[in-house]
């Protein structure tokens, strides 16, 4: 049992001698996880909704505002698009993804605003089109025209 701090004696001295005491004898040296950095969920500053915080993260949530939740949303429909195997599929993810930016341009949420306008489906097609030859090694199209539906 540990001692009782004797009245008239500063606390913060007290608890420092009882630290230097335990340090002289040895005990620190045990500790599991000794000479090792301190895990990355452990905060410098104490935070009451670390437990919340922790649990998100678990569950893969998010806490942006739903306008940065777009923006990043767009970012990556717009590399999913320019990775896609066909033009027909590349058409079908900036649909979906155009007519998200469209709706919450038009009703926008609280927050920052979005800074997106939908993407220009004919350009990101070109810009596929350029990759998918790049990839291919091809020099054109390879003499197909239109689109791969």
């Amino acid at each position: 049992m540990t001692e009782r701090k004797p009245p008239g004696v500063d606390f913060e001295s007290w608890v420092d001698k009882q630290i230097r005491d335990a340090d002289a004898r040895g005990e620190f040296e045990r500790l599991e996880g000794a000479g090792r950095p301190l895990p990355p969920e452990v905060e410098s500053t104490y935070d009451e909704l670390w437990w919340v915080k922790r649990k998100m993260a678990r569950e893969g949530m998010s806490v942006l505002p739903p306008t940065l939740a777009l923006r990043k949303e767009a970012e990556d429909a717009l590399e999913a698009a320019l990775a896609a195997p066909s033009e027909r599929i590349v058409r079908k993810i900036l649909a979906e993804i155009n007519a998200k930016i469209s709706d919450m341009m038009f009703k926008p949420p609280p927050g920052p605003p979005l800074g997106k306008k939908p993407y220009d489906v004919e350009d990101v097609v070109r810009r596929w089109r350029e990759r998918r030859a790049a990839s291919d090694g091809r020099g054109g199209t390879g003499g197909r025209r239109g689109s791969d539906t």
